[in-house]
């Protein structure tokens, strides 16, 4: 006959090692530590399950579960939420971004659907002003984000995009070869040379 073990002595463990059952502010400095550690590495775990997915990008659709899931996992340490529970709610958070992520990695509707799209702003050194409108993105922004790029203004843009993460991508028009001329001295020569 097969004895089942008593689950009367994980209760007390887990009452006196984590404060399970008590009301946050019954909880100890210890046992919330304890909470806190093994919060963590339970994060840890459930962030590697995601392969850095929703680490890697600052998209609002990567955003929202980053901060949806840090605020799951504070309840878990702080006792305002059960830890097995919280940490389950993380789980399945994490869980659901992954599969919203497949989805729209299969169908792109989905994939505009949930993580928008990319939007044209500049276009061959033209600012697309309607388009900057629709992107709540003023003329301040725009040159802003092209500084970063090391531009000074759109002119020399073949395109400009604000991408699904809110970062402006940048392609440079191809430049002209560059002319020097050199005066040569002692003969009316000019050498004139054209650099790629």
């Amino acid at each position: 006959m097969m004895q089942w073990i008593d689950m009367g002595w994980i209760d007390s463990a887990c009452r006196l090692l984590l404060g399970s059952g008590l009301d946050s502010k019954d909880i100890s400095l210890p046992q919330m530590a304890l909470r806190a550690l093994i919060v963590y590495v339970v994060t840890l775990l459930i962030i590697r399950l995601a392969k850095k997915r929703f680490m890697g990008r600052a998209s609002a659709f990567d955003m929202i579960v980053g901060v949806i899931l840090g605020s799951t996992v504070s309840r878990a340490i702080t006792g305002t939420a059960p830890l097995v529970p919280a940490l389950g709610a993380a789980l399945a958070l994490v869980a659901m971004h992954w599969v919203f992520s497949w989805l729209a990695m299969h169908w792109g509707a989905f994939g505009d659907l949930v993580k928008g799209e990319a939007r044209l702003i500049v276009e061959n050194g033209r600012v697309l002003s309607s388009a900057m409108k629709t992107a709540h993105l003023t003329d301040k922004d725009l040159h802003e984000d092209l500084r970063a790029h090391g531009l000074t203004g759109p002119d020399h843009i073949a395109e400009a995009r604000l991408e699904r993460n809110g970062q402006l991508s940048v392609i440079k028009a191809a430049a002209g070869p560059k002319v020097v001329e050199v005066a040569v001295q002692e003969g009316v020569q000019t050498v004139r040379i054209e650099l790629p």
